[in-house]
């Protein structure tokens, strides 16, 4: 009777120490997740010796100008005043800690679908980086594109907030796919054309055209990946060369190399299994 109550008491104290340990987050998983994000080369300023994830990379637009804010845990210059639930509220809803709107240059219609647990380890990793002094510089934008309740419109028409949900009928490795192009590695940001508003043409998901600083950038369903074998293709997001000796363009090239590369070789063949899933659509 007596070990059976020590028993029990030692798995009472490792579940609770294992609960507590989940709700601070996994450091080790959120800096994997970051990698998977990409979320080094939105906040790092370009240029040599910049200080990581401290903000000021540049996004031209149509709209004008955005610049990436500081995300280390300083406490004026970047998150250190936050909680928890401004970091889900800002991935998730896209607000800020005031309720203000952000503006969807930062991704959120595609980090809303990153799951709870995942949040909360990207979250726990970022408080670990070494906090920055350097101020998040303010947008350039044009008129009327600065004022944040206008964005209110906008996701009536294009947001829907809410984490991924697993298709139903497909593998496990595809919808680990789906999840990582359509959530953590917001690719449709980039691969999916805009209209005049700046809102994603659902039905050419994917299908490429004009990126977000007016390069084209290519088609990532079957029909422009047809050319493409497994092996070559992932080859490519690691090494970042074609199997012909090509390189990519300056902006693939950085995704390839803060991001693509560090995935893991299942996580680089789900997503390969998710896009070959996709209808193919015509450049």
């Amino acid at each position: 009777m007596t070990q059976n109550i020590r028993l029990a008491a030692c798995a009472l104290l490792f579940g609770t120490w294992a609960a507590a340990a989940s709700a601070q987050g996994d450091t080790k998983r959120g800096e994997y997740l970051a990698k998977a994000g990409g979320c080094l080369g939105c906040h790092t300023e370009d240029k040599k010796d910049a200080t990581p994830f401290a903000g000021g990379r540049a996004l031209k637009t149509p709209f004008g100008t955005f610049f990436g804010p500081n995300i280390t845990p300083h406490p004026q210059a970047g998150l250190g005043k936050w909680a928890e639930a401004d970091f889900v509220r800002a991935m998730r809803h896209g607000r800020r800690p005031d309720g203000a709107n952000y503006f969807p240059a930062f991704p959120y219609p595609s980090f809303t679908k990153i799951d709870d647990r995942d949040l909360r380890d990207l979250w726990a990793y970022l408080r670990t980086l070494a906090p920055s002094t350097r101020a998040s510089q303010p947008h350039d934008l044009g008129f009327p594109f600065g004022w944040r309740f206008l964005v209110t419109v906008w996701k009536w028409f294009f947001f829907t907030p809410g984490p991924y949900v697993p298709a139903p009928g497909i593998s496990d490795i595809v919808n680990r796919g789906a999840y990582l192009v359509q959530a953590l590695g917001h690719c449709g940001e980039c691969h999916t054309p805009r209209n005049f508003l700046g809102g994603p043409k659902r039905g050419r998901f994917l299908a490429g055209g004009k990126g977000p600083e007016g390069k084209d950038v290519p088609n990532l369903t079957p029909a422009g990946l047809k050319k493409w074998r497994d092996s070559d293709f992932q080859d490519f997001l690691v090494s970042g060369i074609t199997a012909d000796g090509d390189v990519p363009a300056e902006a693939m090239g950085e995704v390839i190399r803060n991001t693509t590369s560090q995935l893991t070789p299942q996580d680089l063949a789900a997503l390969i299994a998710y896009l070959r899933s996709l209808p193919p659509l015509p450049d």
